[in-house]
């Protein structure tokens, strides 16, 4: 039977109800909460508070807060006026009180149904949008792109005809014809008969060529500038100061916080984004005979923090007891990796690792390497008659087993 919470607190104006419950030391994630306008129910095992209300109050402006060890309930009244008794006269009557919790629970459930419609509709809407920005960015990251290219088109296009044009001015200065108004004949060469005509003929035409415009070379091209980009690098640190270490372990970091990111679902609540509170839900789940909830917590709450031993043991714990022998082995093995340095505080802890490892081990047939794991459980807990008895046990086998006897 539930104990029915009966020193709460109350008091009113015209308008609100402020009624005020003490949690008794009870978690804030054990209560559940169900209200509507007429009737409150707060149930945190093993305690109970359950009121028909004097009057309606505005269910959807009313608030119930969670915190400091009290649960605070802020109501508004339908309609103005001092109530003088917090109950309905009907709070007596179990037939009605029963009929006000069903009507409570079917309304609490259609309110639960509307507002996960209603969630599902906020995040199809969002998604919607977001695709919508996305395809608005990629737009304007087209159309800047092609202002770009056509900036560069018309650039080039300019320079090209200011070549085009310096190009055909040098081939006109180049190509001037010589000046044929000389007075000096050039004879032919049927007019060559002796050496002396041959001397004459080349002093004229030396004469002829001083009046002849030079041809100038061409001048050289104005130099450009060519941009070069290179493929940036995952380490920001030039190649002759490369550390490959550093760099594994910076990657391995990044890898493990875009792991946490993923795990950081929107719909999540707070205790839910908690490795320590997730870890005792995975008890809760264990202790209650599901195992594999357990293993679906641990799990989530190692994608959280992977550095936290006790995770890795207590899921090596459901893992044998699912006979999951090999990740038993796995997650024992982690757990002892993070249990450093051996103190006295993670000793009970260490022993657990070991003992739940050399079962795994056993139940494969493994029986040197399990020997090993209760040998250094024993180490830690000499004075534990049980695992003492398991430690000969699985000694005696191996020695059955092979014919091998210390003794001997």
């Amino acid at each position: 039977m539930p104990i029915i919470i009966k020193d709460f607190a109350w008091n009113e104006d015209d308008d609100t109800v402020n009624i005020v419950l003490p949690l008794k030391g009870v978690k804030p994630s054990k209560i559940s909460i169900v209200s509507t306008d007429e009737y409150i129910k707060v149930s945190f095992p093993p305690y109970l508070f359950e009121i028909v209300l004097h009057a309606a109050v505005d269910d959807d402006r009313s608030k119930a807060r969670v915190g400091n060890g009290i649960v605070q309930f802020s109501l508004f009244k339908q309609t103005k006026g001092l109530w003088t008794h917090l109950t309905s006269p009907m709070f007596d009557d179990k037939a009605q009180l029963t009929q006000r919790r069903e009507e409570a629970l079917i309304f609490e459930q259609k309110r639960s149904e509307r507002h996960a419609k209603e969630k599902a509709v906020r995040k199809q809407e969002e998604k919607r949008f977001a695709v919508q920005k996305q395809m608005q960015l990629e737009q304007e990251e087209r159309e800047r792109i092609e202002a770009v290219k056509e900036q560069e088109r018309i650039a080039a296009t300019q320079a090209l005809e200011v070549m085009r044009i310096r190009d055909a001015e040098r081939y006109h200065s180049v190509a001037e014809p010589l000046d044929h108004t000389s007075k000096t004949p050039t004879p032919s060469s049927d007019s060559i008969s002796n050496p002396c005509d041959m001397k004459r003929v080349s002093a004229a035409v030396m004469q002829k060529s001083k009046g002849a415009p030079r041809v100038t070379e061409a001048s050289v091209r104005p130099a450009g500038t060519i941009s070069v980009t290179f493929s940036p690098r995952v380490f920001p640190t030039p190649t002759r100061e490369s550390q490959t270490p550093l760099e594994e372990e910076w990657l391995k970091k990044q890898v493990e916080a875009r792991k946490r990111i993923e795990a950081d679902d929107m719909d999540l609540t707070e205790e839910e984004r908690d490795p320590v509170w997730l870890k005792e839900k995975g008890d809760s789940f264990f202790t209650q005979g599901n195992v594999e909830g357990a293993i679906s917590v641990y799990s989530h709450a190692i994608r959280l923090n992977a550095k936290l031993p006790a995770l890795f043991s207590n899921r090596a714990a459901c893992h044998l007891l699912v006979r999951n022998f090999h990740k038993c082995i796995e997650d024992s093995s982690k757990a002892l990796e993070l249990l450093v340095p051996p103190v006295e505080g993670n000793r009970e802890a260490r022993v657990k690792a070991h003992v739940r490892r050399g079962t795994a081990f056993c139940e494969l047939q493994l029986y040197p390497e399990g020997l090993m794991d209760y040998d250094a459980a024993l180490s830690l807990k000499p004075d534990d008659s049980e695992l003492r008895a398991d430690t000969s046990r699985i000694r005696s086998h191996i020695e059955t087993s092979t014919g091998y006897n210390d003794n001997s």
